[in-house]
């Protein structure tokens, strides 16, 4: 008879990395024979008091907080660690396998994404230095690195924490710290949440996304994503592939195999671009506002002549402008980025084809399915199949 183990889970999953760890162990779960009872919180989140003497079989927790790995010292069952990388081998933790996230792959990939977008300028937006924000510390040293061997200062902005009775300060603190570098530049946030709170920011001080500021986060959490009034670039870290291995590597030390000091580091996944960090170098001001105003509201139907009277000059001027800059019009600009977003929608999964042509500001379904079918070749729901790899059943599904 197949012997069933008792694993406590130890993750905040009010976290999308969390989240994505937890993802990853249930789906080796799902791929293998092993039998094991889960133990989390009824609300997912991380509590400590008690663990030592916990009575179960093994434990998969994140070492990210320190308190996890001083409470998990005492622990008499196998532990399995997962957190961020250090470029300092001895501020891992002892004794216990340990599965990271390469902290220096992910900002090396946000860096070459934004040298990609003909950027020349770039600076952090990180977090409070604290020791439950070292993972935060490791990637600003990891651009830190990555600035000086192109022999460049490397420009990093900690801002505070965010609460209720902080925030005013705290978005003032991101505006004046925003105006003050030189443009354009490429801006890498430490977290989605942190690259969201400096959107917010450049819209509020009035800073064109990503003309003047381009920025790109880490996590590519969903929830971010439809938090943000630009669509969010973001780096998408290798958690579920974490997870995975986390719960190989428990597996394997719940029959008998040594493993204590292991230490495996699983680079990022890839990035999931979106406008945030598009930059297009653009000349006229006038376009640049214009641009900015589009990214923001092309999927509430905007029309061409509330872009002019946003930027505060006739529709005939604005449409000249355009075409010298872009040689496009700037209905042809709306039209691309609501069709930008259709197809983030449909990705996703997770809204009917009618729900994704109502939210992206198409007046219907059969006017978003000939966008589609002149843009890109494809009807929306054969779009749809694609991306998630399903065979077109005959050459009508195209239709």
């Amino acid at each position: 008879m197949k012997t069933t183990h008792r694993i406590a889970l130890l993750f905040n999953a009010n976290k999308s990395f969390d989240r994505e760890v937890i993802a990853g162990i249930a789906a080796y779960l799902g791929s293998t024979r092993s039998a094991w009872d889960l133990f989390l919180e009824e609300d997912f989140r991380l509590r400590l008091a008690g663990i030592e003497s916990w009575q179960g079989d093994g434990i998969i927790a994140d070492f990210d907080d320190p308190a996890v790995a001083a409470a998990l010292s005492r622990c008499k069952v196998p532990v399995v660690a997962v957190g961020g990388s250090y470029a300092d081998e001895a501020a891992y933790p002892r004794g216990v396998p340990y599965v990271a996230t390469d902290n220096y792959k992910l900002i090396k990939l946000a860096r070459d994404h934004l040298i990609d977008v003909d950027l020349h300028r770039f600076a952090m937006f990180s977090l409070p230095k604290a020791r439950e924000n070292r993972w935060a510390q490791e990637r600003e040293n990891a651009f830190c690195s990555l600035m000086r061997d192109d022999q460049m200062d490397a420009e990093i902005f900690r801002g505070c924490e965010t609460s209720a009775s902080s925030w005013d300060e705290a978005v003032q603190g991101q505006i004046a710290w925003l105006r003050s570098l030189p443009k354009p530049v490429g801006i890498i946030a430490v977290t989605d949440a942190r690259a969201r709170q400096l959107l917010q920011a450049c819209i509020i001080a009035g800073i064109e996304v990503p003309e003047q500021v381009a920025i790109i986060g880490i996590d590519n959490d969903p929830l971010v994503r439809m938090l943000t009034r630009i669509p969010l670039s973001s780096v998408i870290q290798g958690a579920q592939e974490m997870g995975r291995t986390a719960a190989h590597l428990l597996d394997q030390m719940l029959h008998g195999v040594r493993l204590r000091d292991t230490r495996i580091q699983v680079p990022p996944s890839g990035i999931n671009v979106c406008a945030s960090s598009q930059h297009q170098p653009v000349r006229h001001p006038h376009v640049m506002r214009a641009r900015h105003f589009i990214r923001q509201y092309a999927c509430q139907g905007i029309k061409t002549h509330q872009v002019a009277e946003y930027v505060g000059v006739s529709r005939s001027s604005l449409e000249t402008y355009f075409r010298q800059e872009l040689g496009c019009s700037v209905h042809d600009v709306i039209l691309r980025f609501k069709l930008d977003a259709a197809r983030a929608g449909l990705e996703s999964g997770e809204r009917s084809i009618a729900d994704v042509a109502l939210d992206c500001g198409f007046t219907s379904t059969q006017y978003m399915h000939l966008v589609f079918k002149r843009e890109l070749g494809y009807s929306p729901r054969a779009y749809r199949d694609r991306a998630f790899g399903v065979e077109a059943a005959s050459p009508a599904a195209m239709a």
